[in-house]
């Protein structure tokens, strides 16, 4: 129950993350004993570079101790969306924070958003959906694999989400989102494979709004993740054919800038105006430039920078009347 709201101590069964450093973290369950190959019950023992954890000693705790392994010292911290990203069980490939930031933001998800996700994978943005859209909202994440699917519910289950969650396994490129959505929802997301081939689905699960006796669909927003161009092009031109507006494809490129002091040499070039001696070395010597070292705090980009990870595309459907 840890990802549900803010907490204060740790409970045998919350899951935790063991923070050794910024780049080095890791996601366990706070339980006292587990199960080993053999079947058996044994001590629940973690191992991290800087030794061994009894995890039997951190239940009962607050969160953001430090507790002392046998070759140093680590943080227990309470899980969140950021945290989890970073040591989930990778099932596929993940989506990350500067992608995850911007389709939150795109989609105008609030709490009480209904919003629809086709292919749930490793759990990582469907734990972002879920914390922007509660306590009223509710996810709709769809998974064409039955193993894939099972495990995101048992995980929405331990960390107190599932109510928030409906997990469905299904393909929707071929059967859609179901009857039970029609009309329902206002973001859609897909990472497909073809996320062209659930663009005519995803029209019919949009809110309808009623006026007097007839029924307009009063539209929403869609975004569609994909590694290549092509599969974002291929999405684009179903949109449009299927009365969306507003389409654009983004590439979310992150870039850290270092920040140094570097000394930079200073010439006083005054020497230039003076008439240079005839035969005196000793007077020519004086009139050479003098250098000054100067330092300066500078930015400039490093050498590497972060290779590509995906297309965002990003639509809105209107109502029927405004098509």
């Amino acid at each position: 129950m840890s990802f549900l709201r803010p907490k204060t101590k740790i409970d045998e069964g919350d899951t935790v993350i063991i923070f050794l450093g910024v780049n080095s973290m890791h996601s366990i369950q706070a339980t006292p004993t587990v199960v080993n190959r053999k079947g058996e019950e044994v001590e629940h023992i973690f191992q991290t570079s800087f030794g061994a954890l009894k995890v039997r000693s951190i239940i009962g705790l607050e969160y953001g101790n430090q507790v002392k392994l046998s070759k140093g010292w680590a943080y227990i911290l309470q899980p969140n969306p950021q945290l989890w990203t970073q040591t989930l069980p990778h099932r596929t490939q993940i989506i990350y924070t500067p992608d995850i930031s911007m389709i939150i933001h795109q989609l105008d998800l609030r709490p009480g958003s209904v919003i629809v996700e086709s292919g749930t994978g490793s759990g990582s943005l469907s734990h972002f959906l879920l914390h922007a859209i509660k306590p009223s909202g509710r996810l709709h994440t769809f998974d064409f694999h039955e193993a894939r699917a099972k495990q995101a519910q048992d995980e929405f289950q331990n960390h107190g989400l599932s109510e928030f969650v409906c997990v469905y396994n299904r393909d929707v490129c071929e059967f859609g989102f179901g009857t039970q959505l029609e009309g329902k929802v206002d973001a859609v997301f897909l990472d497909l494979p073809a996320p062209q081939l659930a663009v005519p689905h995803a029209v019919q699960v949009f809110k309808k709004q009623v006026l007097n006796i007839c029924a307009f669909h009063a539209g929403g927003r869609f975004c569609s993740f994909s590694p290549c161009i092509e599969q974002s092009q291929r999405c684009c031109e179903a949109l449009k054919n299927h009365g969306f507006t507003e389409i654009q494809s983004l590439e979310i490129l992150q870039q850290e800038n270092q920040v140094k002091t570097k000394s930079l040499s200073l010439i006083n070039l005054d020497f230039v105006k003076q008439k240079k001696p005839l035969n005196s070395s000793t007077e020519e010597k004086q009139h050479l430039p003098s250098k000054d070292v100067i330092k300066v705090l500078t930015t400039f980009q490093p050498m590497t920078h972060t290779g590509h990870t995906g297309f965002l595309t990003f639509a809105t459907l209107p109502p029927v009347f405004a098509r």
